[in-house]
């Protein structure tokens, strides 16, 4: 008797723990999407009260941002489970 409750009890601390590192993880990748979406639209509204100083620098601004934006929206598709 005391065997089967070692294991059930090994058995649910374990899942237990996978759930509770499962929640930090998400919790920690949320933070970080919305870090990077806050960092995009910084970097846009910096872009749109003409910042950027040479025409150069703009384009590949411009091209940056939207790689990124690019990602994000690929990344936040996986997160929400959608194929694209």
């Amino acid at each position: 008797m005391t065997d089967q409750m070692l294991y059930l009890t090994s058995a649910s601390l374990g899942f237990l723990s996978v759930a509770v590192m499962s929640l930090v993880a998400l919790n920690g990748w949320r933070d970080w999407v919305n870090l990077k979406r806050f960092e995009i639209e910084h970097a846009g509204a910096g872009h749109v009260r003409g910042d950027a100083s040479g025409s150069s620098q703009d384009t590949a601004s411009r091209i940056e941002i939207a790689d990124l934006r690019e990602r994000l929206r690929k990344l936040e598709a996986i997160a929400a489970g959608v194929d694209l």
